[in-house]
């Protein structure tokens, strides 16, 4: 099949004829916006400059993006800021759970920053949120996307039971869904997730399906970044290897110049040959397209 390539000048350019972003009016992009801003808390639709936001907030739907907007990991792929993160917000939680609230949100996804600097990395972020947010209508479904949680300890064993506590304290919260990305295929994660792991990332969503078996995990993959339809498939079975009950794949687009060059638009029919292949093996849920995101269509 042939493939879609770009000179390293085109990447940031110009788009092949494929991907073509939805249109949503913009009066609700604007309200979604501005409640956003007047709110004084984040959204990974924002941070990530994420190609669906109009469609999402058309929609009245966000993913929060907690911990602030300053990353402690510097991902090669990744428009959100890096560097010193800044002091938590300890009214960040009621915020967001106002947020939902005003929005009159069903389904709400909560992710965060890597908070390295943090003592448990951040898992409390996810279990005050939820805590606030059960306040205003405990029917609310809330899907949680959280970072590696990896950290701390004197040796391996140390830091996957570190891992495995923090992954606990989050899922007995009882989320409906516990979603974590791989990102990419793992002979490209140091470069593309500069600070994380594979095989942590792997052990992370085995941990939390064996600590709750009925709570949905999930997970993702960008293409186009130097991986081969071999490695693609490994990744996918090494999810199922660990029961991940959904999974996302989109095309990564380059935020900026700043940013790991497109090597490779991967066209319509390697994304409908990558999810047959994924829903043969089992998946609840496939996404599978160019501009599909982990929090794409989650709800």
């Amino acid at each position: 099949m042939k493939s879609f390539n770009f000179t390293k000048t085109d990447n940031l350019l110009r788009l092949p004829p494929w991907i073509k972003f939805p249109i949503s009016r913009a009066s609700e992009f604007e309200r979604i916006q501005t409640l956003i801003k007047k709110s004084n808390i984040h959204t990974i639709c924002e941070e990530g400059r994420c190609p669906n936001r109009a469609e999402c907030y058309a929609s009245g739907t966000a993913t929060f993006l907690l911990g602030g907007s300053i990353c402690s990991r510097a991902c090669a792929f990744c428009q959100v800021n890096k560097g010193k993160p800044t002091e938590l917000d300890q009214l960040e939680s009621k915020k967001v759970a106002q947020a939902v609230g005003h929005l009159n949100l069903k389904y709400v996804v909560l992710t965060s920053v890597a908070r390295d600097d943090l003592r448990d990395h951040g898992a409390i972020l996810f279990t005050s949120t939820i805590d606030e947010i059960r306040k205003i209508d405990p029917r609310i479904k809330i899907e949680v996307l959280t970072p590696d949680l990896w950290g701390g300890g004197k040796n391996l064993e140390e830091r996957e039971e570190l891992q495995r506590q923090r992954v606990k304290k989050i899922l007995d919260k009882k989320p409906v869904c516990f979603n974590h990305n791989l990102e990419t295929v793992e002979r490209l994660q140091r470069e593309v997730r500069r600070g994380a792991n594979y095989k942590s990332s792997i052990n992370l969503l085995k941990i939390a399906k064996n600590i709750y078996p009925n709570i949905e995990t999930k997970s993702g993959i960008m293409l186009g970044l130097g991986e081969n339809l071999e490695e693609i498939k490994n990744t996918i079975l090494d999810l199922k290897a660990v029961d991940c009950n959904q999974i996302t794949i989109g095309q990564y687009l380059r935020p900026s110049l700043k940013h790991l060059p497109v090597k490779k638009y991967w066209e319509p029919k390697e994304f409908e040959y990558i999810e047959k292949f994924s829903k043969d093996l089992g998946f609840k849920k496939v996404s599978c397209g160019p501009l599909i995101r982990s929090s794409y269509h989650a709800g």
